[in-house]
């Protein structure tokens, strides 16, 4: 429920973006709109070509953060098409033909239309597996296994924690209501347990599914690790080792950038 809130209802309209970002560019067509917005994570072309993947969110969303920082791993172009939430465009037509539940991100290639932020995230890595970040370890069907085990802890145990975490500590503070300290501190105690079962696994491996990043690696800790639930991480070594990788990506530093503009 409280995923569902940060992801499509309580969220500010998309910030500003300027135009002097590196990685935003503009077709001649789009200059007096930001409706369709091209990005890359690589640096800006001569030429602009209309990217054939689409995402259909906001920078401050959670689960679009998740699907933003996978594409930017792959070093892939796409276009970052805002939704108006504020506005409820996300309850009504054409976002509810992408998907019908009313919540970001939508995510088109082609002419395939995805949501739920992880199984969009398990196709890029699928789909484009030969390009930028691996995600999933090839040619290893028990790594593969162990990858969406801990993808799936991610969303089951992780997440719903977190982001109640988040809501609490962030979101209140935004929209004008009031933390509530006991609240925080019952979900805080959940996240321990959590958190002390990655500390444990994360002695056996350098991330959490095997020695190299996957997918079991895009938690959005961004907001909490700006709260002082970011204690809870810094307290463990090995998470709190595993937390410095993650968020040191520059995948990771393109969506936080998204963020700012």
């Amino acid at each position: 429920m409280m995923g569902t809130i940060l992801q499509s209802r309580l969220l500010p309209p998309p910030p500003p973006i300027k135009l002097s970002h590196s990685s935003l560019l503009f077709s001649p067509s789009q200059q007096h709109s930001r409706s369709n917005l091209k990005f890359t994570s690589k640096s800006s072309p001569s030429t602009i070509t209309m990217a054939s993947i689409k995402v259909h969110g906001v920078p401050m969303s959670t689960a679009t953060m998740r699907v933003l920082a996978a594409l930017y791993e792959k070093e892939l172009e796409f276009e970052l098409i805002p939704v108006d939430m504020r506005a409820g465009a996300h309850k009504q037509e054409p976002f509810l033909s992408l998907n019908p539940f009313g919540q970001i991100p939508a995510l088109q290639d082609g002419d395939l239309t995805l949501f739920e932020s992880r199984a969009i995230t398990e196709y890029i890595a699928d789909e484009y597996s030969e390009k930028g970040e691996k995600l999933m370890c090839p040619g290893c069907n028990k790594v593969k296994a162990l990858t969406k085990v801990w993808l799936n802890v991610e969303g089951q145990q992780f997440d719903p924690i977190a982001s109640k975490i988040a809501f609490e500590r962030v979101f209140k503070g935004m929209f004008g209501m009031t933390t509530d300290p006991a609240a925080v501190q019952d979900l805080e105690g959940k996240l321990v347990r959590v958190l002390d079962i990655y500390e444990a696994r994360l002695s056996k491996s350098e991330f959490l599914a095997c020695d190299c990043f996957t997918l079991a690696d895009l938690p959005v800790i961004h907001y909490l690790m700006g709260t002082d639930s970011k204690a809870l991480f810094e307290s463990r070594p090995k998470v709190c080792e595993w937390v410095k990788k993650i968020t040191a990506r520059p995948a990771w530093a393109k969506v936080v950038d998204l963020q700012k503009q």
